[in-house]
């Protein structure tokens, strides 16, 4: 089976700049060799919540999507989701101090199958754990 190089970078919601604080609410995969383009996002108001009360949980979502329908592109994705794939995901990493902002791009290896990729950064890094079970585990 032949590995495939991919670029990721962890979303992050970032409720008040000035604190540097974030939530982890999504990632961001690209698989050129593929032509793979896509990001995932799950938010959780109370950890938002805990950082900022007063935050815009709908506005951040809607923000959010967006983000998502850049990745796709398509009619509906606006000017920077018609630019090539690749210029898009740069597009969207690049370092802005916003409520939304990426971590750094990081590089990994996967087989034919980027989606699983992105599904399982989305576990390990932006979902909450698994409660452990009655052993400890």
């Amino acid at each position: 089976m032949h590995a495939h190089l991919y670029d990721y970078a962890v979303i992050r919601a970032v409720p008040r700049v000035e604190r540097e604080e974030f939530v982890n609410v999504g990632v961001l995969l690209s698989c050129p060799a593929l032509g793979f383009l896509d990001a995932a996002v799950a938010l959780e108001p109370a950890r938002l919540r805990t950082l900022d009360p007063t935050i815009d949980v709908d506005a951040l979502r809607r923000h959010l999507d967006a983000i998502v329908a850049v990745c796709r592109g398509g009619p509906d994705s606006g000017p920077i989701g018609q630019l090539p794939p690749r210029a898009r995901f740069h597009s969207l990493t690049a370092r802005r101090s916003a409520v939304i902002q990426m971590s750094p791009v990081h590089t990994g290896q996967c087989a034919a199958d980027p989606a699983s990729t992105l599904r399982h950064l989305m576990q390990r890094m932006v979902l909450p754990p698994a409660p452990a079970d009655g052993n400890g585990r």
